[in-house]
């Protein structure tokens, strides 16, 4: 028998039980659904972190008094009681690290209430920073300027608005040179950034940026956590060096012992990548475990139907053994028909998958990335299963005796 005769026979036979059919295949597609929603929701949010939130650059290290990557619990709680860094510390970084080009500081973000006239938003993240800090933050301007060395000396009340508060608290007007108010305290716009737009769902323009003098003012050094960000000239050595220099200045300001371990962490942006994708890799592996379970239960389900599909085919098979049909003929036929039934099922799992993944991209913003690789996998697996669940059902139908068969009554 012909490859292509065995096919045509395999699809007709299953067109002949739709309804069978279909129920059967439901196992295998929502398995192979999952794979491919979960493999495209982790592949686009590794994509998304890389170049949005993770997007210091590689030549970039932050310093902070507890790394916000920390996954042991006790090295946090541990962390938690180390000394804050301070302005003082920025400074010796800064004074120490010759292979930075640049040096800069930022408080952790408060949540303010921003108001202009009548209008007003909340949950506007107050960011106290330094000069450089915008670099750091990749922040570009579309008006005014960025805050210097001057706003900090003088504790200046002036402050660089986000796009969400130009839009939303000073609609179709010139901030610049105008007064908004922070939490109660008035500032004086200087500079808007340019629109952003949205994070994981969430707006990256709701913010203010104010002198980190000013802010440790308002709202208080002990509230104020900072981080300090360093670039250094280029990637490779340099950026090791810059790190080592900045390690060794701040170790000897916070008087850290020889044999003790640093009072702060270091982070790159290649380690907090590391860490988060470590994250992502358990989470991802944890739901294929969950989605194997279902994948076994459909492969089940298809040699239970392929059991039946024999048992109702005894004659039949008899009739084509007598004919002169071989045993591998029967079993190629049988075969044939679990693997098409659960690529089937594969086929309908990726387009399922395919489109939850972006229904919910659609509605929520969750970034998705569709792999190819995801595809062929999910359809490979898919097929593997209609062979490893369809073999005892085929060799059971090719070893049936031909006058058994014929005498079979159902």
């Amino acid at each position: 028998m012909h490859l292509a005769e065995s096919i045509r026979i395999a699809l007709r036979s299953l067109w002949a039980n739709k309804l069978r059919s279909v129920l059967t295949l439901l196992g295998v597609v929502i398995g192979v659904a999952a794979v491919i929603a979960v493999v495209t929701f982790v592949s686009g949010v590794n994509d998304y972190v890389a170049t949005k939130v993770f997007n210091l650059g590689a030549d970039v290290f932050l310093i902070f008094k507890v790394s916000p990557a920390v996954t042991n619990i006790d090295h946090f709680l541990e962390a938690e009681k180390r000394k804050d860094l301070t302005l003082d510390d920025y400074r010796a970084v800064a004074e120490a690290c010759r292979h930075c080009v640049l040096v800069a500081a930022s408080t952790r973000n408060e949540t303010g209430h921003v108001k202009y006239g009548g209008q007003s938003i909340s949950d506007t993240l107050v960011r106290g920073v330094t000069p450089g800090m915008d670099v750091i933050l990749d922040t570009d301007l579309a008006s005014g300027r960025m805050l210097n060395e001057t706003d900090l000396d003088n504790h200046s009340m002036v402050v660089v608005i986000g796009n969400d508060i130009l839009e939303h608290v000073m609609p179709g007007m010139d901030p610049l040179g105008k007064e908004v108010r922070i939490d109660g305290w008035s500032y004086v716009v200087i500079g808007v950034a340019k629109k952003k737009g949205t994070t994981l769902g969430q707006s990256a323009d709701n913010f203010v940026m104010i002198p980190i003098t000013t802010c440790l003012k308002q709202y208080g050094s002990h509230n104020s956590n900072l981080r300090i960000a360093g670039k250094a000239a280029s990637t490779g050595a340099p950026l090791s060096e810059a790190v080592d220099e900045s390690r060794v200045a701040l170790r000897a300001r916070r008087h850290d012992l020889l044999r003790m371990d640093d009072s702060f962490d270091i982070e790159t942006n290649a380690s907090l990548l590391g860490i988060w994708s470590g994250l992502s890799n358990t989470f991802f592996m944890a739901t294929i475990g969950i989605a194997s379970v279902s994948l076994v239960v459909g492969g089940i389900v298809i040699m239970n139907i392929m059991l039946v599909s024999v048992t109702e085919r005894t004659r039949e098979i008899g009739i084509r053994k007598a004919l002169g049909a071989r045993r591998g003929d029967v079993l190629l036929q049988f075969l044939i028909e679990a693997v098409i039934l659960a690529l089937i099922g594969g086929i309908l799992g990726v387009l399922s998958g395919v489109i939850v993944a972006e229904g919910v991209t659609a509605l929520i913003g969750m970034p998705s990335a569709i792999k190819l690789w995801a595809v062929a996998a999910g359809l490979v697996v898919a097929a593997s299963v209609g062979v490893f669940f369809g073999v005892y059902p085929a060799r059971k139908a090719a070893r049936l005796d031909p006058i058994v068969a014929l005498r079979f009554e159902m």
